[in-house]
């Protein structure tokens, strides 16, 4: 995932476009446990008090991820 997320980025794509059962590609990676995904968007303007989305905050997709490092 992360090689495809920093070509997006690189190619101009919004970090806070909003849609789909997430909300946001923050909310996704947060809940998928994939820590550099989560890192890399934060760099980049990733807002994590965004909310809506299936779990309504990154931080509630984190903790429902249960991976501790993301929380």
């Amino acid at each position: 995932h992360m090689e495809i997320v920093r070509l997006l980025i690189e190619h101009g794509a919004d970090v806070q476009t909003e849609g789909g059962l997430f909300r946001t590609a923050l909310q996704a990676a947060s809940d998928g446990g994939h820590l550099e995904v989560v890192r890399l968007l934060i760099e980049h303007g990733a807002d994590v008090q965004t909310e809506g989305g299936h779990y309504g905050t990154a931080l509630q997709a984190a903790s429902h991820g249960g991976d501790r490092e993301i929380v």
